[in-house]
């Protein structure tokens, strides 16, 4: 049986965890990066670890398989990130002696320079969030409860509307999205971005 709850900092190794093992289009992106924490430093811990009160998990008999992070203003958390996330990794990795992937460099380029949401998505749909599932939660209706639960407490808060970045790649997880309410937007590079108005 699998339930639904709000994150505890007991959760953070398996954000980190799931958000590696899911991060190459739904796919295990391990093999690629030598440091398996640093899709997670962009993607998910931040978020649990800065405003816990908008990450949800859930929980099978096996333990935490899936989260839904995000934050109802893209810009103040954008903000604090650079104030209380970023700089303490950007010292870590200016000294780290590991040895890089390319997709290790890539993150760490990502952690140096954040990238910044297009403005004018961000002006109409303030809130965004991530959302990943280990493959044992997927067709099973846990994902779009998770997105049913965050999307109701965005709406008590006011939050106008919520985007999402894609991978262009990853069909399967565009087509959920657009059957959960998003709609695509425009897409820029790789990136499908999504939005889904909750006013009105």
């Amino acid at each position: 049986m699998v339930s639904l709850r709000g994150y505890t900092p007991d959760d953070l190794p398996e954000l980190y965890d799931i958000c590696l093992t899911t991060g190459a289009s739904g796919q295990d992106a391990s093999a690629q990066h030598s440091d398996p924490k640093l899709i997670g430093h962009i993607y998910a811990a931040p978020y649990g670890v800065l405003q816990p009160q908008w990450a949800m998990v859930a929980e099978d008999e096996l333990g935490v398989a899936g989260y839904i992070v995000g934050t109802p203003d893209s810009n103040g958390f954008a903000a604090l990130e650079e104030r209380a996330w970023w700089p303490a990794l950007r010292r870590h990795y200016a000294y780290s002696s590991m040895a890089f992937t390319d997709a290790d460099r890539q993150r760490i380029a990502v952690i140096d320079t954040p990238e910044i949401n297009p403005t004018a998505i961000v002006t109409a749909y303030p809130a965004h969030i991530h959302m990943n599932l280990r493959s044992r939660l997927r067709g099973q209706g846990v994902g779009t409860a998770l997105l049913q639960r965050w999307v109701a407490q965005a709406r008590e808060v006011g939050v106008p509307g919520i985007h999402l970045g894609a991978s262009a790649s990853n069909s399967g997880g565009i087509a959920f999205w657009q059957r959960s309410g998003f709609e695509p937007i425009e897409t820029i590079g790789r990136t499908v971005w999504m939005g889904m108005i909750l006013t009105g």
